[in-house]
């Protein structure tokens, strides 16, 4: 099975790849970069076949699909930068990345017989009440301009391909880039006093637990809408930012216990409003995965702790 795979100097990417080559498949990677942009750290990924492509440019989309004619396309690129996607000059980019360059990918993996895994996001509902959002839910609703480009990412995909999984993840973390496990450590570090929102409730999902089930789906024909995150319950960022402190102090980092470091929780509207409108139910339902037959993720507990000790801090 030959797999090309998208945004891979992002943090899923990079572990889609190193999976593929876990499994002897044969893996292409591609970013915008003329050259493999993510972490050296000496994994699979960073030996492995690498194409440069504006996915933004049809024509380079046809052309690089056509020439290269793999049987999956994983697309993990896309502009994730929720609060700058707001910005009025920085909207047409957001469209052309994940709604046209989205299209662009899927008009022409239906060209060449290519099955389509299109990740998305629990943005692209309304995030109100308290019930998990279904996988087959049709209620869309987004609250913000990301959640708005990544819905239309998804019509797209649907409209022009029937060989394809939509998979909605939700508070991603993996080792490959940013997000709120280190921004919570590089900040507890500098400080003895957080406050953290305790009104946003989900479940958070590791990419490289992910890249295993994206990689069990791309071996079968379950076609369809996905939801999935690490198992472990559902949970506020103030909770997930006690036990990242807790495990941390656990692993001898003792700046962060709670003799050196007080995490308050507070509400949205007592920390200030960002400038995208934030989903406060990020609840994702996981039980198409189970009913497809798919193994589910580790709890979010285990997978923090063999990401901390993954990682440099």
């Amino acid at each position: 099975m030959k797999v090309f795979v998208t945004g891979v100097a992002g943090q899923l990417g990079h572990d889609v790849m190193n999976e593929l080559a876990k499994r002897g498949y044969e893996g292409i990677g591609s970013d915008i970069a003329p050259q493999y942009g993510g972490a050296m750290d000496g994994s699979a990924v960073t030996s492995m076949p690498y194409v440069s492509l504006d996915i933004t440019d049809a024509a380079a989309v046809e052309q690089t699909l056509e020439q290269l004619h793999p049987d999956v396309v994983v697309h993990c690129a896309a502009w994730t930068a929720v609060d700058l996607a707001e910005d009025a000059d920085k909207q047409a980019k957001v469209r052309a990345i994940n709604v046209d360059g989205t299209s662009y990918i899927a008009k022409c993996c239906a060209k060449i017989n290519a099955k389509m895994v299109y990740i998305s996001t629990d943005y692209v509902f309304d995030g109100r009440g308290e019930k998990p959002w279904k996988a087959d839910c049709k209620d869309y609703a987004p609250i913000n301009v990301y959640g708005q480009s990544k819905l239309d990412g998804e019509l797209a995909v649907a409209a022009a391909l029937e060989k394809f999984f939509i998979v909605r993840i939700a508070w991603v973390f993996g080792t490959n880039g940013k997000n709120f496990i280190r921004t919570m450590l590089n900040v507890g570090a500098t400080h003895d006093r957080l406050t953290v929102v305790n009104d946003q409730i989900g479940t958070p999902t590791y990419t490289f637990d992910l890249a295993r089930l994206l990689v069990d789906m791309i071996e079968t024909e379950k076609y369809g809408y996905y939801h999935a995150t690490n198992e472990g319950g559902y949970i506020s960022w103030y909770e997930f930012a006690k036990e990242i402190f807790r495990q941390a102090a656990e692993l001898g980092h003792t700046e962060y216990d709670a003799q050196h470091l007080h995490v308050a929780a507070v509400s949205t509207a007592e920390y200030g409003a960002s400038k995208a409108a934030r989903p406060f139910n990020s609840r994702l339902d996981k039980s198409k995965l189970t009913e497809a037959g798919f193994t589910l993720l580790p709890t979010w507990q285990d997978a923090l702790a063999r990401y901390l000790k993954e990682i440099d801090f």
